[in-house]
Formats: structure tokens, C-alpha cells, sequence
């Protein structure tokens, strides 16, 4: 297990709505804490895509529900950034394939990594033996279940591989709203869903 500290990062970046599920992160990191040995900076950091201080930092995350519109720089530091290692969870708030920030997230991609760049991995994928075990892949989350979004239930995550490696790893199960309330709460529910969250930074820290 790496000893690297951890700081979750999110991005923060010009268009759209970057700062979605405010308590989200303090959940994850609390569930670091208590499954984990990685050590863990408390709280998160907002890093504007646009800054160099990105490349400082080895995992981030980029949520939204509108448009997704890099300028040039956002552009060429989100594409450096992943193709020097970096790690980029990308939660899509809408849960839908349709929606705004699904589409036009996928169109960046294709700009950048090509149209074939983002691809479904298998539920036989390391990330989902990182830590805890998914045998069926990415689990469920309530917004899926009871129907809201797109009304379906993604069996799959997309990602774009860089040297055998995922460089960014795209949901459009809306994990972020999921994890977003005060982890004190977790004790009341019967199984702790923030455990695939454990999980994905677990394989960004030793991948």
C-alpha cells in the first residue's frame, strides 16, 4: 500500500458546474481513514484545471451536470496531465447518456484522445479488486434504481487507458450524489456504499 499522502482534488474548471456533492468528498476521505492506511490530507482541494499546480497532484475528480468546454489550456493541461500518469475520476451528475454533461464530456475526449479513446472496461477490470471485491462490477446507486436520469442501469464505467493504465474513468452513475452526505450517517445504512470509492483511489495511488 502506497504511503503517499492522499489529497482529493477536485477541478475546477471554466464552464459548467464544477462544485457539485459538497460532502462527498469528507466522506471518502473518512472512508479511507478507516479501511485503509493511506495517509489522508482532511479535506479537499479545489485546483483550477488552468493551473500548472494540477500537475502536483496525482488524483482528481470533475463532476457537473451542464456543459463541459475546455478553453486551450484547460484542454492541453487535462490531456498532459493524463498522458503524465494522472488519474481523473469523472462522475456525471445527470446519471443519463443523453444529458448535457455526458455528451459534451465524451465530445471533449474524443478531441483530445481520439473518437475510439473512451472505452467500457470489463467488470473483470483491476479497479474492481483494488481494495474491496466487485464480482458484478460497478454497483448500483439509488438514482439508477429508482429510475431518475436515463432510467437505466449502467452495467459498465468508460475509460481511457494510457499505457495499460487508466488515466480517466468515466461514470454516468452519479456516485457523487450518492456519497454526498455527513459520514457520520454511515453507520445507518447496512452496507457502506462508499466502499467502490475506496476502491478507485486505492488504484489511482498504486497504479
Amino acid at each position: 500500500m502506497s504511503k503517499q499522502k492522499f489529497t482529493f482534488v477536485r477541478l475546477k474548471y471554466r464552464s459548467g458546474d464544477w462544485d457539485t456533492d459538497q460532502r462527498m468528498p469528507i466522506n471518502i476521505l473518512n472512508s479511507l481513514i478507516e479501511y485503509t492506511t493511506i495517509p489522508v490530507n482532511p479535506q479537499e482541494k479545489v485546483v483550477e484545471l488552468s493551473s500548472s499546480e494540477l500537475f502536483n497532484y496525482p488524483f482528481c475528480y470533475m463532476s457537473g451536470h451542464k456543459l463541459v468546454q475546455f478553453d486551450a489550456l484547460e484542454a492541453e493541461h487535462f490531456k498532459r496531465y493524463v498522458l503524465n500518469g494522472g488519474f481523473v475520476f469523472v462522475d456525471d451528475c445527470n446519471h443519463d447518456i443523453d444529458g448535457l454533461f455526458a455528451k459534451s464530456f465524451e465530445q471533449q475526449m474524443a478531441v483530445l484522445f481520439g473518437a475510439d479513446g473512451l472505452k467500457k472496461i470489463p467488470k473483470t477490470h483491476a479497479v474492481y479488486s483494488s481494495f474491496f471485491k466487485f464480482e458484478k462490477g460497478p454497483p448500483n446507486t439509488a438514482f439508477e434504481l429508482n429510475g431518475w436520469g436515463d432510467d437505466l442501469i449502467h452495467d459498465y464505467l468508460k475509460a481511457i487507458e494510457v499505457k495499460g493504465r487508466i488515466g480517466v474513468l468515466y461514470s454516468n452513475k452519479d456516485y457523487g450524489c450518492e456519497w454526498d452526505y455527513d459520514f457520520k450517517n454511515k453507520r445507518f445504512l447496512s452496507e457502506d456504499n462508499t466502499k467502490f470509492g475506496v476502491n478507485i483511489i486505492v488504484y489511482a495511488m498504486n497504479s
